[in-house]
């Protein structure tokens, strides 16, 4: 209760001197590494822009406000975000856009407002947009644009107006014929019928435009109006034919599509002024050999070489030695996908095209690649990229590529291969890149890969391979990627992974594999950064094993989660031992029943790590768990069972930034926690039970007051016990009763405390402390014993002095008083106080045990406590008992000045008469001795004060003037007189 009290009251002196806001959004979510500056407001339930929008800070400079319920967006909605650069409005339901709703926003570059139900903008609604290079309104229900939209958009890079319902094309052009710096237009997917324009023409700077998917006749336009277009796409114009393109002036493409149109290609070449090289030909009816033998005398009679041939999705059936035999030198690419293929026949039809660089034949019904060692085959020795993706190969004969034997990417993935021959890849020296993924294989041989000594990247993901045999990548001494995920690899025999001394990145998720193979520590000991074992069969019986990964001290990359059939219950406290470089650690997903606190304690360079789904029921995280993860950044815990956030376990998290604790069971989290993550900047609390109690209170505040730290959707966290209730504004009322009054209180009593403590402390500082063990004497049964015995006492006198002064005491008065035939008896500190008794209550017995207290004064006596308690005793006893018990001795002189400073003795010279011990400057001090003592006895044998005769005083040593006047005192009752 102290500490709250105590936090309460410096979280208000704090709140009192500095005015300062949470940073917390309703709807909106800050990218945690953009410093404030990226947001996201996707699928919230909020229909207004204002609603998501009007607690974002003036930083924002990219928003992307999507997935949403919004259908307008009203006038001035963006003026608090006037340095906007990049806004995203898409996938939402607006409808209307108020004609200044973009006010303001003269930075803006960026706007896409695809994907909404917008049929109608104002003229101005772009009027403020003045540095704006990009606007997409992709997937809207537009018509027509009206004049002067885009009159202001000086900068404007890149339109994109598809899939809308526009129809007049005259009216389009118009808007951006003074766009000076405009380089693309995007009109594909619209209701376009042809070209035509008025008295207009197309911005110098445009130079691709794609008009698409409409339904064009024609195209209607002036000999000039194209003449700056360099990429034209007029494809899915069913309806369009050659003679369009009578006219019209396309000397500067150098690229057009045409696919599915009505026009016919050689006779399109032989009106146009275009360059043959420059057409794509895919989709534009060239099914067989005829056709394309025509189109290649035509190509030659124009071009001695062309780059690239793209006679993709032509519905070509078959290819033979004559089809492309006319056509001028082929020095790019061939591209024959999407076509109905059955075979390629080791690329025959190509004998005459030797120089190609790529081949493509994607998309065809391929069912099989055969052998290509014969003796009359053709060499492609320039081809470096050749591709059979996505056909319906089942095996792959030997020599199957010994036709281009200087290939460095293959790709044969996707298909149906069950067979790959072992001599498949013979010769393929130069390989580099190898797609085998999405296939049937089963089995990897010795021989497989022998010839590969190139092979940088080996995909085999999603296979049915469950055995890696021995010496299957002994040649691979480069490979740097190997990925088998997807497979059924249940182990790998002793030497099946040698040879792979370079391998940087291990994929081996989606398995079958029980434990963690002993052979990764020894092979890939100095180059393996990448190791993914997720969704395998891995567990572990005890916590006692070695660790698997103790040589790999490059890892950085280590995939452990979704473990089957129920994840790693067992997590041994050595199992990453030696992972001293590793930054991302993945245990999501795993049935852990228990994290030993040293488990992460070698993963000293971690950055991220991910813990999410990982433990059954109850997450019981030990204190110290996290001790050595000082350089962790990012940690997501959900649905963890986490019921306690404490600084014991995440308190050494001193770098972390981000924090993702969503759906998990704490009710309440201590802020002292929370606070010992410095870096903390994005902490995710959605869909944890939070009590809206006083427990809480302390964390009300730090989310709503912590101008560092983003609590996600802060405003929409709700209270466990009453779902309507928010979190962020519960009653705390009752925690604590008015605070400023309690403040003004307690500043009033140590003010006052303050003033009044030093004021006793120099007036009453003895009197208070005897008073303390006068009661406690009194409360004790050792008073009443002391007063019965008081009338009976035990002793003639106690002597009370200094230990500075005891050589006096033990030669002087002991012999004076206790020996020469007196028969005093005296009660010293060293003889006879008790044993093993506490000091104050010897002290207190002594005192009331004697008839007498003989003070022996001397400078070292008034400096003694225990002097000063001994002479407050005895002076008690004189001046509130009326009782005479006080008998001082002086063995020195001490002036008045001197004694001031102690106002309990004062008091009692000026009540008592005292001896002075007569020092060896007396004319005779034999003799004032002896009437020293004579004194001393008959003072202690009657009771009464020592009044000194006036017959005495010619026996005592004499003073000098100086000295009588020091020593004399007079006052209203009595005359005092010093010896």
């Amino acid at each position: 209760m102290a500490s709250l009290t105590q936090r309460l009251l410096s979280l208000t002196v704090i709140l009192g001197a500095v005015q300062i806001s949470g940073y917390s959004f309703k709807n909106c979510i800050a990218d945690p590494y953009s410093n404030g500056k990226s947001f996201n407001c996707i699928r919230r339930k909020e229909k207004s822009m204002s609603a998501i929008i009007n607690d974002l800070p003036q930083s924002v400079i990219n928003l992307t406000i999507s997935i949403n319920p919004l259908w307008d967006i009203p006038n001035s909605s963006f003026v608090h975000l006037s340095r906007l650069q990049n806004l995203r409005i898409d996938h939402n339901h607006v409808q209307i856009i108020a004609e200044f709703a973009f006010k303001d926003l003269h930075q803006l570059k960026s706007l896409n407002l695809s994907f909404n139900n917008i049929s109608e903008l104002s003229h101005s609604v772009f009027k403020d947009l003045h540095n704006l290079t990009f606007l997409s309104l992709t997937n809207n229900k537009l018509k027509q644009l009206p004049v002067g939209i885009f009159s202001s958009l000086f900068n404007l890079d890149t339109l994109i107006v598809r899939q809308n319902f526009m129809k007049d094309f005259s009216g389009i052009a118009e808007s951006v014929s003074h766009l000076s710096n405009l380089k693309k237009l995007d009109l594909c997917f619209n209701n376009l019928t042809s070209l035509s324009h008025s008295n207009v023409s197309l911005p110098k700077s445009l130079t691709v435009l794609y008009v698409c998917k409409n339904n064009l006749l024609k195209l209607g336009c002036n000999y000039s109006f194209l003449r700056y277009i360099e990429t034209l796409d007029l494809s899915y114009n069913y309806r369009l034919n050659t003679m369009a393109f009578q006219g019209v002036d396309l000397g500067k493409i150098n690229y057009l599509r045409l696919r599915s149109t009505s026009v016919k290609v050689v006779e399109f070449l032989n009106i146009s002024n275009i360059k043959a090289s420059h057409v794509d030909f895919s989709g534009t009816g060239l099914r067989n050999d005829s056709l394309l033998m025509v189109l290649c005398r035509s190509l030659k009679k124009k071009l001695r070489w062309i780059q690239n041939l793209n006679l993709n999705n032509n519905k070509i059936k078959n290819l033979t030695n004559y089809t492309l035999y006319y056509c001028p030198n082929i020095t790019g690419a061939v591209n024959v996908s999407n076509n109905e293929l059955k075979t390629t026949n080791c690329l025959n039809f190509l004998h005459n095209q030797t120089n190609i660089k790529s081949f493509s034949a994607e998309h065809n019904h391929i069912t099989s690649l055969k052998s290509c060692k014969t003796q009359n085959m053709v060499y492609f020795q320039n081809l470096e990229e050749l591709s059979y993706r996505y056909n319906r190969i089942l095996y792959v004969d030997s020599y199957a590529f010994y036709h281009t034997p200087n290939i460095k990417t293959l790709k044969l993935n996707i298909n149906t291969i069950a067979f790959l021959s072992r001599k498949a890849f013979n010769g393929l020296e130069r390989l580099q890149t190898l797609r085998l993924d999405n296939n049937l294989l089963t089995d990897l041989f010795n021989e497989t890969f022998e010839d590969n000594v190139n092979l940088q990247i080996l995909n085999l993901r999603n296979n049915r391979i469950s055995v890696i045999f021995n010496g299957t990548f002994h040649t691979l001494g480069r490979l740097t990627t190997l990925d088998l995920g997807g497979n059924k690899i249940t182990h790998f025999q002793p030497s099946g992974l040698d040879g792979l001394k370079s391998l940087s990145k291990f994929y081996l998720d989606g398995n079958n594999l029980k434990q963690i193979d002993t052979s990764f520590y020894h092979v890939f000991q100095d180059t393996l950064t990448v190791l993914d074992l997720q969704s395998n069969k891995i567990s572990f019986l005890n916590e006692n094993i070695s660790s698997p990964f103790i040589n790999l001290t490059k890892l950085h990359d280590l995939k452990l989660d979704g473990q089957q059939p129920y994840g790693l219950t067992v997590l041994p406290h050595t199992l990453f031992r030696g992972l001293h470089s590793l930054k991302s650690l993945y245990l999501t997903n795993n049935n852990i029943f228990h994290i030993a606190p040293e488990v992460f304690d070698d993963l000293i360079g971690l950055r991220f790590l991910s813990l999410d789904n990982c433990c059954v029921g109850v997450a019981n995280l030990q204190p110290g768990i996290f001790k050595n993860l000082r350089n962790l950044t990012k940690l997501t815990a959900e649905n963890m069972g986490i019921q306690n956030f404490s600084k014991e376990v995440f308190g050494n998290l001193t770098q972390l930034h981000t924090l993702q604790l969503n759906r998990n069971v704490m009710q309440s989290i201590h802020i002292d926690a929370l606070e010992s993550l410095p870096k903390l900047r994005y902490l995710d609390l959605r869909n944890i039970p939070l009590s809206c109690t006083c427990q809480n209170s302390l964390l009300q505040n730090w989310t709503l007051q912590n101008p560092n730290v983003q609590i996600v959707y802060l405003y929409n966290l709700s209270c466990q016990h009453n779902a309507n209730l928010k979190f962020y504004n519960f009653d705390t009322k009752v925690c604590y009763i008015d605070l400023g009054k309690y403040l003004f209180i307690s500043t009033a009593v140590v003010i006052f405390l303050f003033t009044v403590i030093p004021l006793l402390y120099v007036k009453l500082y003895w009197n208070l402390k005897y008073s303390y063990y006068v009661f406690r004497s009194w409360f004790s049964e050792q008073w009443l014993k002391i007063r019965e015995e008081e009338e009976n006492c035990k002793y003639d006198a106690f002597i009370s002095y200094n230990s500075s002064d005891e050589q006096w005491v033990m030669d002087q008065l002991l012999p004076n008083l206790e020996g020469n035939g007196s028969s005093f008896k005296l009660c010293l500190h060293h003889r006879d106080f008790e044993l093993g008794r506490d000091i104050v209550d010897n002290i207190v017995s002594a005192v009331y045990s004697s008839r007498k207290t003989i003070c022996v004064v001397s400078r070292n006596f008034l400096q003694s406590e225990w002097c000063s308690l001994e002479i407050q005793l005895a002076s008690y006893r004189l001046f509130n008992e009326h009782r005479d018990v006080l008998l001082p001795l002086f063995l020195e002189s001490i002036s008045e000045r001197q004694l001031s400073s102690y106002h309990r003795m004062r008091k009692v010279m000026l009540k008592k008469t005292y001896l002075q011990w007569p020092g060896s400057d007396c004319t005779n001090p034999k003799q004032a001795q002896d009437l020293f003592w004579n004194q001393l006895r008959r003072a202690m044998r009657t009771g009464s004060q020592v009044r000194t005769e006036e017959s005495d005083k010619s026996e005592y040593c004499v003073a000098t003037e100086s000295e009588k006047n020091e020593h004399f005192e007079t006052s209203d009752e009595n005359y005092y007189l010093l010896p």
